[in-house]
């Protein structure tokens, strides 16, 4: 059996994944691969990812400098830490600071929308920054109050002592969408011990810089960490992320968004012996069952479809025996919070329950905001069962599913066999009910009201690294919510007494 380096591609070459498939190699890619390059093999969907060797020189470039800053960061304590987020905090509070990464961020909008890409999580605004630095001063709180020593088990002996500690995992890679306030979500990672490299969407690039250049590394030189503690990586190509979540340094890859871009950089991670935490596809449910009150029903409706991130309304199942009431009352919910960014709901109606709806609804057209533009579309479509799990990316226009059930038993089954198992909501004014809902239902997050209190900075008051779904079984995190103060493992430690101690 012959082995050696993978200097060229040839046209047409069959490359093997899953066990039992193969793939070939298209010209384009035989055309640009070249030595020094990688070739990394989606395994479930036999997707072939070029790393060029100058994407990948710039990656560990930045990995080595996180690996030699969680040596020092081992040994700094907790007062630099403490002084860093405080710092970090007071940059991006100062007007001048914000000043420059809001022009950055103009410049990213601005160069997004000429390419149709969506803006609703790329623009920064006076929320998203009280919220940065409400976390950040958190964190500062966060390390001066955390125990020297964080304990998990002490077991005694007669003469020694046996404590399980908590423990720094090491570098923590993280890849983001385009979403400018990553940094402090991200900087979390440095109240555990670790050390952390953001591969950002390329839609927020600058943006990213501008906060790293004028509030992060300031903070970082002030308190006197190592200047590697938390690394941007300065290249907007895809393949950064594959090259990221391919170095075996790594302690654990954390990647939030949806979609292909998920799978692939799992795929890349698992590979790699890496331990990955997906924080991808999301849409909440919310079931109303026969004893839902009304006016509770439209505000939780209303509420969770204020804007689309990943904890938005989505589908909306509703029981055969309160659906002449309730439906009507749902959809006008859902347009008023259309209504307050202009527009209307757009609404997928399962196939067999459009009898709920009024009629014309699935002639008349609305005027639809997407990414790339104004587009006319139906107020409501039809929509096959096997895709009620559907996430819908909206930009301006409130989207989301209706599917009228038998009960609440039904709609649970749906949930479970159809959606990402992520956010769920039950509407009912009986105990018992809520009870077998929280038992059967097959979701991280469950509640009784509106969808998006699932947010660590909202519900924990830690800034999330990521929500996880359980799509792909149970994952890393407290409740599903990935923090900072997750990301530890531990060290057992051992106390003798006596020097004669044998077995």
């Amino acid at each position: 059996m012959a082995s050696g380096d993978l200097t060229h591609l040839q046209e047409g070459a069959v490359i093997p994944f899953g066990g039992d498939r193969f793939t070939t190699v298209p010209a384009e890619l035989a055309e640009a691969f070249r030595p020094g390059d990688h070739l990394h093999v989606v395994q479930t969907t036999g997707a072939l990812l070029h790393v060029p060797a100058a994407v990948r020189d710039a990656v560990r470039e930045q990995v080595d400098a996180a690996v030699a800053a969680f040596e020092q960061l081992r040994a700094a304590g907790a007062e630099p830490v403490h002084a860093f987020y405080a710092a970090f905090a007071d940059a991006l509070a100062d007007d001048g600071t914000w000043a420059r990464i809001v022009e950055a961020n103009e410049a990213d909008v601005e160069r997004a929308e000429s390419l149709g890409r969506s803006t609703t999580r790329l623009r920064v605004s006076d929320r998203m920054r009280e919220d940065m630095i409400e976390g950040l001063r958190g964190w500062a709180a966060h390390v001066l109050n955390a125990p020297a020593a964080d304990v998990v088990s002490r077991v005694e002996h007669d003469d020694w002592v046996v404590e399980t500690v908590a423990a720094p995992l090491g570098v923590i890679a993280f890849v983001f969408e385009g979403r400018p306030n990553v940094f402090a979500d991200a900087a979390g990672v440095l109240a555990t011990g670790n050390t952390a490299v953001l591969r950002i969407g390329g839609d927020a690039l600058a943006t990213a810089q501008a906060i790293q250049d004028h509030a992060l590394r300031p903070a970082l030189e002030g308190s006197g960490l190592p200047d590697g503690a938390v690394r941007l990586i300065p290249v907007r190509e895809r393949s950064a992320g594959w090259a990221l979540f391919s170095d075996a340094r790594l302690a654990l890859a954390v990647v939030r968004g949806s979609g292909t871009a998920v799978t692939e950089l799992s795929s890349v991670a698992r590979q790699s012996g890496i331990p990955v935490s997906s924080h991808g596809t999301g849409g909440a449910w919310l079931i109303a069952d026969r004893t839902a009150d009304p006016q509770r029903l439209a505000g939780v409706v209303r509420n969770s479809l204020d804007r689309k991130v990943c904890n938005t309304l989505n589908v909306a199942a509703v029981v055969r025996d309160r659906a002449a009431e309730l439906v009507p009352l749902l959809l006008a919910a859902a347009d008023e919070a259309a209504a307050a960014r202009g527009g209307v709901a757009r609404v997928h109606v399962v196939d067999g329950s459009e009898s709920w709806i009024p009629t014309d609804d699935l002639t008349r057209t609305i005027e639809v905001r997407r990414a790339e533009g104004t587009v006319t579309e139906p107020r409501a479509t039809l929509l096959d069962v096997d895709r009620i799990g559907t996430e819908w990316e909206w930009e301006e226009t409130p989207e989301l599913s209706l599917v009228v059930v038998d009960d609440t038993d039904e709609a649970v089954q749906l949930f479970n066999t159809y959606s990402p198992q992520f956010v769920a909501t039950l509407i009912s004014e009986d105990p018992d009910a809520h009870a077998r809902f929280r038992e059967s239902v097959n979701a991280p997050f469950v509640g009784d009201g509106f969808t998006r209190w699932a947010d660590g900075q909202y519900a924990l008051h830690q800034p999330e690294l990521g929500l996880s779904n359980w799509q792909n079984g149970r994952l890393l995190g407290r409740a599903g919510i990935l923090t900072g103060a997750d990301l530890t493992t531990r060290q057992t430690f051992a106390h003798h007494e006596s020097a004669d101690q044998h077995r």
